[in-house]
């Protein structure tokens, strides 16, 4: 451990604290700044504030933080008690000391992961922004973790819609950011049956799901109809035309259950409804080599009298269901995909007996 001089720039805020910011290298933060995890002591006592390691989170920030051109314009805060000294110059520019000889004094009060992730790089010269308080004791540390940890993030449908405009996103992203584009076009573009009826943040008067409508694109994709179209390079135009056809058909066989309805009223546009429908679309498209909303009706045609969109009772298996009791959780996505399939299934066999 050594003393750590850097240049820094000094904030005019609250009069009795010092709030600072400088660069630094991140192997310098971890040596004048420690993560301390929250924990309890023998004696049941809390220690700590930093949350644990979220590895899925670190891998996604260190392979993007490997390339050439990554950037980190985001901040590590840290918070000191002591071993700092301040040397005041003019224009707001101070000198900053740390001494670290008896052990980090600093406290990483956000950006844990990023110093995580780029501990486990290689890049001599990279430096990270730090912005850097001095708290008077260890409560009012603490205190600042939770003010600076709490405020509202963004939400993540403004993040997905956000997604089909930005390039080089971590691999995470990709099957999110391929759905939200195909969503954005079927919601903006698309044929009557979706054109305007998902709710995003540029479209608030939408009311049926967004993420819904992407759940039912990322399991196509990972499992169903749109899988065999990943592979052309059109995928996107093919991926948007069909789930329109399809969509189509459910607005043409299923009428007043689905247009003009919300998802209170009708469990068919609810985010349940959507994505279990979806599971229907993909069988629809593997059995029957449905693409257009002709072929789609006529498969749907044969499910709608066992469908409890909007009264009635879902008549399942092992259950009989009040219409409104199916809610958008897993369990009652997989219950209701379960009966829609299974029934379909049924139904298209009897045909095919039939016939």
């Amino acid at each position: 451990m050594a003393t750590f001089r850097f240049p820094a720039l000094r904030a005019q805020q609250a009069p009795e604290h010092d709030v600072f910011v400088f660069a630094a290298e991140p192997k310098q933060v971890l040596q004048f700044a420690q993560i301390e995890r929250v924990g309890r002591t023998d004696a049941g006592e809390l220690k700590g504030f930093q949350r644990h390691q979220i590895s899925s989170h670190i891998k996604d920030i260190r392979t993007y933080m490997a390339r050439e051109d990554a950037l980190l314009p985001n901040a590590v805060i840290v918070a000191f008690l002591e071993g700092v000294t301040i040397h005041r110059n003019k224009d707001g520019r101070v000198d900053v000391s740390i001494d670290a000889h008896k052990g980090p004094p600093g406290f990483v009060v956000d950006g844990q992961q990023r110093l995580t992730a780029l501990s486990g790089l290689d890049k001599p010269g990279f430096q990270v922004f730090v912005s850097a308080l001095v708290c008077k004791n260890y409560d009012e540390l603490r205190q600042q973790f939770v003010l600076i940890n709490s405020t509202r993030p963004l939400p993540k449908t403004l993040i997905y819609e956000l997604l089909p405009t930005v390039e080089g996103l971590p691999e995470r992203y990709t099957a999110r950011r391929f759905a939200a584009r195909v969503v954005e076009r079927l919601n903006f573009f698309g044929s009557p049956a979706l054109r305007g009826e998902i709710r995003q943040h540029t479209n608030p008067a939408g009311v049926i799901s967004d993420t819904a409508m992407q759940k039912l694109v990322i399991n196509s994709a990972a499992h169903g109809a749109v899988r065999d179209l990943v592979t052309y390079e059109d995928r996107e135009d093919r991926a948007v035309a069909l789930i329109d056809e399809y969509f189509t058909a459910v607005a043409r066989v299923f009428g007043g259950e689905w247009t003009g309805m919300s998802p209170r009223h009708s469990r068919l546009r609810h985010g349940a409804g959507i994505v279990a429908m979806g599971f229907v679309m993909d069988l629809l498209y593997a059995n029957q080599g449905a693409t257009s909303a002709d072929d789609f009706a006529a498969g749907l045609q044969l499910l709608k009298p066992h469908t409890a969109w909007t009264s009635g009772v879902w008549k399942t298996a092992d259950y009989n269901i009040p219409w409104n009791d199916i809610q958008n959780t897993p369990n009652d996505i997989d219950l209701l995909t379960h009966h829609l399939v299974s029934t379909t299934k049924r139904q298209l066999r009897k045909l095919r007996r039939v016939a």
